[in-house]
């Protein structure tokens, strides 16, 4: 595989790498990202080595990311025309307007000219909202969107960050009523966030979303820097975030399997760990957060990495999240509805607790 590899993102007819170049480190302005030099340098070597898939957001460094990327793609036309270029809307640019946040209709119009000003760029590829809005009505939010694509100022629409039934909901609206449907799910999604297997996963597979996880690597927690002889002084975004490097047991082991299975393919543990997330069911493409050209070209090695199924069975299980109510609960349904019976290839695991039930005895 190599980010030419392209899938189709949900189910729909664009086109993306399997890897997708993430920009909220691009610009300073956060004091983190990189700067607009060495980000220039990223954003081509992304596209000389095959990809296509670029990610940001009207809020990422206060703007600049957009910017930076309208600066050297938008700007160039045969350099646009190959880009897909995806940016999100609903976080507040304009601090004290309460209607330049959320994603009611003037807010979205607002938004969108102001990124494709920066972006300089007459179309969007795909759309997001960024985060749900409670406060506006799920209707004028896809009627807007809709009404968007119809203008030709974007092609495609997604959802980041929100409730599986918010966007189950809005899906089956917009079908019914022949709105443009969500294609792109964007959610966080990593060896060490799983919680999102309960009900968003499953949802993006049944509705026909493509998954774009983001933070893969943890905030670079799985990056290869985080390890048990550093313990507490590596630095970073997991770092800045937790006030510290204090790691629990449980991301110890994960580190620990990660770093033993690079060692077996010669590789990076952050390649083995984009690598699982990339070829878990229902995801498209991953977003990858960099800083350098050399962090960048570390984390494309993903491509050119083929997990065993005993090695992706073991980071399964050194990675399971707590059981929610409803995965304990569908434990035990097949059982329930069908004892020992074997339906479509699966046979249920005997439940010790239902062993004395004798349904139809009287």
């Amino acid at each position: 595989m190599s980010l030419q590899s392209f899938r189709t993102l949900g189910k729909s007819g664009l086109k993306v790498s399997p890897l997708c170049l993430g920009a909220m480190t691009f610009g300073e302005d956060w004091g983190w990202g990189a700067n607009v030099d060495d980000t220039t340098r990223m954003i081509n070597t992304y596209l000389e080595k095959g990809g296509n898939f670029i990610d940001t957001a009207n809020i990422y460094t206060n703007n600049h990311s957009e910017k930076i990327i309208g600066d050297v793609v938008g700007a160039n036309s045969s350099v646009r025309t190959q880009t897909v270029i995806a940016t999100k809307f609903a976080n507040n640019v304009f601090p004290g307007n309460p209607n330049t946040g959320g994603t009611g209709n003037r807010s979205l119009m607002t938004n969108l000219e102001h990124s494709l000003r920066r972006l300089k760029t007459d179309y969007i590829d795909l759309y997001w909202i960024h985060s749900w809005d409670f406060s506006t009505p799920m209707e004028e939010t896809m009627r807007s969107l809709d009404n968007a694509v119809k203008s030709g100022k974007i092609r495609y629409i997604g959802v980041s960050d929100a409730p599986a039934w918010k966007v189950a909901q809005a899906q089956t609206a917009a079908w019914f009523k022949d709105w443009t449907q969500f294609i792109g799910l964007q959610i966080e999604y990593s060896l060490l966030q799983r919680t999102v297997e309960d009900e968003l996963v499953p949802m993006a597979l049944e509705l026909g979303l493509g998954i774009t996880p983001w933070s893969p690597l943890k905030g670079g927690l799985l990056s290869g820097k985080y390890n048990r002889a550093n313990q507490g002084k590596a630095d970073g975004r997991f770092a800045t975030r937790n006030g510290g490097a204090d790691l629990t047991e449980k991301q110890w082991a994960v580190i620990d399997e990660l770093d033993r299975i690079a060692k077996i393919h010669e590789t990076t543990p952050a390649a083995i760990a984009l690598s699982w997330v990339n070829n878990k069911p229902g995801v498209t493409s991953t977003i990858i957060g960099v800083r350098t050209v050399e962090q960048l070209n570390a984390n494309i090695a993903a491509t050119d990495i083929h997990l065993s199924a005993e090695e992706t069975a073991s980071l399964d299980k050194v990675s399971v999240p707590p059981a929610t109510f409803l995965q304990e609960y569908k434990d035990m349904i097949p059982m329930l509805q069908h004892g020992d019976i074997e339906i479509n290839g699966f046979k249920p695991a005997a439940i010790p607790m239902l062993a004395d039930m004798q349904p139809g005895k009287y």
